[in-house]
């Protein structure tokens, strides 16, 4: 069989090294492939990313067709739910992956279209916000080509069912089961009370019109990419899903109830110190400096924020390994 570690992030660069490693010793073909390289995957098993969620988000991005399934490994300080085992378990794991002993999950993408031009596929949601925080947007939702309501809000969110329980779900939308065939729609804050979480089947064509700002808006691709928009945004259904190895067998229910229980642990956190955490889940490792960029917080929130996630033990503080002056936060929980 032939394996393929993709290596989208150098931050892995030290776990890609690992994965090599183990694939080398027990005599699996295995190459890695860079962004810069070409991509061919005619002959290719499966592939590999190494790291949490935001590594299999990003070959998510790289790869629309998504022609070989991959299969997540992480490290233990690593991040999410994408992710199948962790690179301690890998060599134990290498007879299954031999013999073909796994389930490929096909999951639902979105396409998304950004004033007439397509953007890269998205697995977990796409949000449209204005670029300056706490600033009000108008919009209006369409659903096939029809009007349904014309909203004032901080924003909105149109999610997958795996990511129902991301962003999606930190602004108040439902807990949707993975196989679900539906779309999830979700208006942030907004002046009318009416405007509630909506679920629509997957097969309907989503679009965003007439989209007013005192400041350019923004559409974020999976927490990550972020694409300036003018007038509108199209989403429908992606023709070619994500597909994942399965080894280990978690029940939809499982996930959910840990999803739960970080809920009423995270419920007593300022929004401030919520936005941290959703940033560094998407993103990975950051400085403070990152993390006014992308947050817009004033720096005293930043500090004061981390300095509470670090004490109740949800982020921990690091050296940077390029600048040793510096410090970088990351997550310390999985979400």
């Amino acid at each position: 069989m032939k394996v393929a570690i993709s290596s989208l992030s150098p931050r892995e660069d030290s776990l890609i090294s690992k994965i090599k490693k183990i694939l080398d010793d027990e005599n699996i073909d295995s190459e890695i492939i860079k962004r810069s390289d070409k991509m061919s995957t005619s002959n290719v098993d499966i592939m590999i990313t190494a790291g949490g969620d935001r590594a299999i988000l990003d070959y998510s991005h790289y790869d629309k067709e998504f022609s070989v399934p991959v299969l997540g490994i992480y490290e233990s300080d690593s991040t999410g739910f994408l992710g199948q085992i962790d690179i301690s378990d890998l060599k134990k794991s290498i007879g299954r992956i031999k013999k073909g002993d796994y389930e490929i999950d096909k999951v639902c993408r979105l396409s998304v279209n950004v004033d007439g031009k397509e953007v890269e596929p998205v697995l977990n949601d796409v949000s449209l916000f204005p670029r300056k925080s706490a600033t009000l947007m108008e919009y209006i939702l369409k659903i096939n080509g029809n009007d349904l309501w014309h909203d004032n809000s901080d924003g909105v969110i149109i999610s997958t069912p795996i990511g129902s329980t991301a962003y999606c779900m930190s602004a108040g939308g439902p807990m949707v089961l993975q196989r679900s065939q539906v779309f999830v729609i979700v208006p942030v804050n907004s002046m009318d009370n009416t405007r509630r979480p909506l679920i629509v089947p997957n097969t309907d064509k989503l679009e965003i019109e007439d989209i007013l700002s005192r400041y350019l808006c923004e559409v974020v691709l999976d927490g990550g990419k972020r694409v300036a928009v003018r007038k509108r945004i199209a989403c429908q259904k992606h023709e070619f899903p994500a597909k994942f190895v399965r080894l280990i067998k978690d029940s939809p229910m499982d996930i959910i109830a840990k999803k739960v229980k970080l809920a009423e642990e995270l419920l007593d956190m300022p929004p401030s110190a919520k936005l941290i955490l959703k940033i560094l889940e998407y993103e990975g490792e950051l400085s403070q400096k990152d993390l006014s960029k992308r947050t817009m917080l004033p720096e005293r929130t930043i500090r004061l924020s981390l300095s509470h996630l670090i004490q109740r033990g949800y982020v921990r503080k690091k050296t940077s390994l390029r600048d040793a002056r510096q410090k970088t936060y990351e997550l310390n929980l999985k979400l």
